[in-house]
């Protein structure tokens, strides 16, 4: 869905616009804020999910607003996006890292707090770490980064993993293609019954009652809108994602080391995707990072509690300008 002013969908995203621009032939599609900030404050871009769009950022980006410019970004192949995908593997993780700086080239953009959900947690920090020049601030929001493992776990995985995300990516995909209307058909449904969210089969931990009624809605809408053959990219995106954290771990740690801006990871207590010893584990190799633990909140801090997260971030960056 595109609106000129998302205003006219919700009155509380008034001054949220859609809007696209040219990367290299692909029409980008974004979500932007109306430019109250400051000249030289640093603008929020807003990375979601692997699977998520641009959408799910909405009530973040209505609490920035007032205090920030921000803008989300579809990227290449996530569901309910509007972006295209110019190839299969575009829709990796590292080949989305590469196209977020020229994107960011694309809109002139080289000062910014980078905020990474998940997913696009990684896609985050591979892109502050290739690009320091462009990252004022790092913000990690649940991500998807390498978890502790021992030696031998190490082992199994760049032997066995390694030759079975070969084996199945590409069953995994043809099935997705194949069933992928009846997956979408069964989340909208799920979307629509306040008993399958609340219950804890169902998500990722947290409260997804919380979720606005808004939201929920909009994406009942885009998934109806979605076509079934999607559902196959996804298979690229998780496979690279495995990939990175468990099989080329070595990459992904290196770049966890190496980013040089100030970060921020955001996580909730409830998260059953980033358990308590991945972030231990983590906090161990970067003790400079700062963390903020939400309390009843699960990997989904953006969708169940958006204003306490806009506000974390927002006090966060506010105290590091007066630290300076």
């Amino acid at each position: 869905m595109r609106y000129t002013d998302w205003g006219e969908r919700v009155g509380r995203w008034s001054g949220i616009r859609s809007e696209t621009v040219n990367v290299h032939g692909t029409e980008v599609h974004y979500l932007v804020t109306d430019r109250t900030r400051p000249p030289a404050a640093p603008v929020h871009l807003l990375v979601p999910g692997a699977a998520g769009g641009a959408s799910q950022w909405l009530d973040v980006l209505a609490e920035l607003r007032p205090r920030a410019h921000a803008i989300a970004i579809d990227l290449p192949g996530t569901l309910a996006g509007h972006t295209a995908l110019p190839n299969r593997r575009a829709a990796g993780i590292e080949a989305n890292a590469a196209f977020l700086r020229d994107f960011t080239d694309a809109l002139e953009l080289d000062q910014l707090v980078v905020h990474g959900w998940s997913a696009g947690g990684m896609i985050a920090l591979l892109f502050a770490d290739q690009s320091p020049e462009r990252v004022d601030a790092l913000v990690l929001v649940a991500p998807a980064l390498p978890p502790p493992l021992s030696r031998r776990e190490a082992r199994m995985w760049t032997t066995l993993g390694r030759a079975g995300l070969a084996l199945v990516a590409p069953v995994a995909r043809v099935l997705l293609c194949l069933l992928g209307r009846r997956i979408l058909a069964a989340s909208q449904r799920q979307l629509a019954d306040p008993a399958s969210i609340a219950d804890k089969k169902w998500n990722t931990g947290g409260d997804m009652t919380r979720m606005s009624p808004e939201i929920m809605g909009l994406m009942r809408d885009e998934m109806s809108a979605v076509e079934g053959k999607r559902m196959g990219s996804m298979v690229t995106v998780y496979a690279s994602l495995m990939s990175l954290i468990l099989v080329r771990r070595g990459s992904a740690l290196d770049a966890m080391r190496r980013v040089t801006a100030p970060t921020l990871l955001v996580v909730g207590d409830e998260d059953r995707l980033a358990p308590h010893a991945s972030l231990d584990d983590w906090t161990a190799q970067r003790p400079d990072w700062n963390v903020v633990v939400l309390i009843g909140v699960g990997h989904a801090p953006p969708l169940e509690v958006p204003a306490d997260y806009a506000r974390t971030v927002i006090d966060w960056c506010d105290s590091r300008v007066h630290d300076q």
